[in-house]
């Protein structure tokens, strides 16, 4: 009895040793997966806490638990609402990410855990004001809505919306004529739109190229690609994701996206480390990467750090009325124009509703002639999925838009966890669906859009 009370001594013993070792090495070098994860959580409960006003367990729960990698279900959270910081932390012990509130900027992942000075990258930026909407006033200039009842029964049906819809909004002929949200969230809730930012990014560098500050042909865009073939990559090479960098967008794992996004506090350095696997303008790419470029070459072109960033309030969202819209920033200030952008869904309409207007606005041209028209017209390089201009011509899956019976002008702007806008000018018509809806999930806005094209008529 005395010798199996030895042996499972010493068992226990090692057994203790072990934990303490990879303890010790979780503590000391935590694997990056790890680290992806807690920076991921940190961020997300961050934004959807201090931006959209939510519970920070409710975040936890349901944003970054439920429907993540089974890791993030270990994940635990710390959140000072007085600091506005979360740190989040497998087991509350190991691999801790770190995220700060910025007034005015949202949340940064902060991945070397120095709050004071990610503040002070933005610290004394001054952002234009913007008029609280009137309730008495129609949409897009108030809130009030025009609804159509023709679009009851299809706003109803909960297969059509998809699983975890959270916000649907409807315009056509300019007015608010349908929308619903899911349980917890209103029309004053800001959603992430993930890679609906995209195409939002897209336009702020189509408002310096009106003002003649940004040309499509510009080259040599980065100082370090001056010494090689990426300085031939052009700013149009760019909108149209066809830059020929090397890029990994795959998600679930320590990949390039994942990696700028959650471990780099400088994302545009990172991206713009790549080399090129492809000549400039010959090969698509989908890429993150190529949307934080974008964010860093409008920014340099304004010049002064503090008006760049103030431009996408003072440039878009004051006079489009977006009194919701914040785009985050790295931890270095750049904007995060691939990923990180929150408003309401209304506000995600307003600016639907300005491309439905070919770039005009109350009389104002906000984009330059010609610069919607590229975010419906294909590249061959592409295979004719993707425009000139950061939006898809098919819907998601790449299936195009006559399987599902939609006019042929219709284009997207789709991002990560079932967030789109379908844009058909020919119709004046915009279907905004924000949600958290994995692909998995297997749900397709398509027909959703389709049967409120056949409610709204298909017009000529």
């Amino acid at each position: 009895m005395g010798r199996y009370r030895r042996v499972a001594a010493r068992a226990l013993f090692g057994g203790s040793i072990f934990l303490a070792i990879a303890g010790s090495w979780l503590i000391v070098r935590p694997p990056e997966l790890l680290r992806v994860g807690s920076s991921y959580a940190a961020k997300i409960v961050c934004s959807n806490v201090f931006v959209a006003h939510r519970d920070p367990a409710a975040v936890l729960d349901k944003d970054v638990q439920a429907p993540g990698h089974p890791l993030l279900r270990l994940m635990r959270q710390s959140v000072d609402l007085n600091e506005k910081t979360v740190t989040a932390s497998l087991l509350g012990l190991f691999a801790p990410g770190y995220a700060a509130y910025r007034e005015g900027f949202g949340c940064t992942t902060v991945p070397d855990g120095d709050f004071v000075t990610a503040r002070e990258v933005v610290a004394g930026v001054a952002l234009p004001k913007t008029a609280e909407a009137r309730t008495d006033r129609p949409w897009p200039e108030g809130d009030a809505g025009s609804p159509d009842s023709r679009l009851e029964n299809v706003l109803d049906d909960p297969a059509l919306l998809g699983p975890n819809a959270r916000g649907v909004v409807v315009i056509h002929d300019g007015r608010l004529v349908g929308e619903r949200y899911g349980d917890g969230f209103s029309p004053d809730t800001p959603m992430l739109g993930w890679s609906l930012t995209k195409t939002v990014n897209a336009a702020l560098v189509g408002r310096l190229m009106m003002d003649g500050r940004l040309s499509p042909t510009q080259v040599n865009l980065f100082p370090e690609w001056q010494a090689d073939a990426r300085g031939k990559i052009t700013v149009a090479d760019l909108l149209a994701m066809q830059s020929g960098l090397v890029f990994n967008e795959d998600y679930g794992d320590v990949t390039d996206v994942t990696r700028m996004l959650f471990l780099e506090p400088n994302m545009a350095r990172f991206a713009a480390s790549f080399p090129l696997t492809a000549n400039p303008g010959e090969r698509f790419e989908y890429s993150s990467g190529t949307a934080i470029l974008l964010s860093h070459i409008f920014m340099n072109a304004i010049g002064d750090r503090w008006r760049a960033l103030s431009y996408p309030a003072m440039a878009l969202f004051a006079p489009l009325g977006m009194r919701s819209a914040v785009m985050e920033t790295d931890e270095t200030g750049i904007f995060a124009g691939s990923s990180y952008m929150y408003a309401t869904a209304r506000d995600w309409a307003r600016f639907a509703q300005l491309l439905l207007n070919d770039g005009q606005w109350n009389g104002m041209q906000l984009l330059p002639e010609g610069f919607v028209t590229a975010m419906r017209a294909p590249t061959s390089a592409s295979g004719g999925a993707y425009s000139h201009v950061q939006t898809w011509i098919h819907g998601p899956d790449d299936v195009p838009n006559s399987q599902y019976g939609l006019p042929g002008d219709t284009f997207w702007m789709l991002g990560h966890d079932g967030q789109s806008i379908a844009v058909i000018p020919s119709r004046r018509l915009a279907v905004v669906r924000l949600g958290l809806t994995p692909a998995s999930f297997g749900y397709r806005p398509q027909e959703l859009v389709r049967r409120i094209v056949d409610v709204i008529g298909r017009g000529e």
